[in-house]
């Protein structure tokens, strides 16, 4: 059994060590062969969670963030294994997991999971999470079913998991996100501190989208705005060569008048 150490949590320029190695131990496997959802609604919630956690922590290389992995919490006991939707382990370096063992990640327990309710799911399911979340130490756990738009939430006060009377009117002490849960199906609202809304892939690729298009007109515009004012440079050189040469050519008839006055005073000559 592997007892291997990960590496330093970051480099000195505070991002994630490259050289950060999950130590691979076959007793301890990577899968319960069961399917990460049980529905494409709740795939959906599992994936805008991680996702959005994930943008929300991007500077931080001490928050590890992870959807559907097997956390082992006691190596002596591989069968106490459970596989939260969304795990955030703070304190732990980002990197490739097979599993999340906690005596690899000097025993640091995940403080924050979510679970998103699916058909398959049971009350007594749910109880033995709840239980097992509870027996290991979890400081926020979150449930939410996207069918009915119930969101349940609880915070370990006086060494238990509590619930949280309004989950609406809260903030993730560890997280810092708020939740509105209308009782309506799919539609619950995850704000980041920002106040921003945690977005689904494609609302992100259309706002993406819609920046990109954004950004070429604006391009489009400035390129026309700088060939504008280049001709607009061009147009008033040309005006100022001109008024030039026309200056510099009065200037010579004017010298050569005047020459020519001169050259008639030197001869005796007037001229009218």
């Amino acid at each position: 059994m592997s007892t291997a150490r990960p590496g330093p949590l970051a480099t000195a320029s505070g991002t994630p060590d490259p050289l950060y190695v999950d130590p691979f131990d076959p007793e301890f496997p990577q899968s319960d062969g069961k399917p990460m959802a049980d529905s494409t609604l709740q795939y959906q919630w599992i994936a805008t969670i991680k996702e959005g956690l994930d943008a929300l922590f991007a500077d931080r290389a001490d928050v590890f963030i992870a959807a559907d992995l097997l956390w082992y919490a006691d190596r002596r006991d591989k069968s106490d294994v459970v596989a939260p939707d969304v795990l955030v382990a703070f304190g732990r370096p980002k990197g490739h997991r097979r599993s999340y063992r906690e005596w690899v990640e000097e025993g640091v327990v995940p403080q924050v999971v979510f679970e998103i309710d699916s058909p398959s799911n049971t009350a007594a399911e749910m109880e033995r999470k709840l239980a097992i979340y509870d027996r290991r130490g979890v400081e926020e756990y979150y449930y939410y079913d996207p069918e009915s738009g119930s969101l349940e939430g609880w915070r370990r006060e006086s060494g238990r998991l509590l619930p949280i009377p309004d989950v609406e009117d809260w903030t993730s002490p560890r997280l810092g996100i708020s939740f509105e849960a209308p009782p309506f199906k799919d539609a619950l609202v995850v704000r980041g501190p920002d106040g921003r809304r945690f977005r689904t892939y494609v609302e992100l690729s259309r706002d993406v989208e819609a920046a990109e298009r954004l950004a070429r007109r604006e391009t489009r515009l400035r390129r026309r705005a700088e060939r504008s004012a280049k001709l607009e440079s061009q147009r008033a050189d040309e005006e100022r060569r001109l008024r030039e040469a026309a200056e510099a050519e009065t200037r010579a008839a004017l010298e050569r008048a005047e020459r020519m006055a001169a050259r008639l005073r030197e001869l005796g000559l007037e001229s009218d």
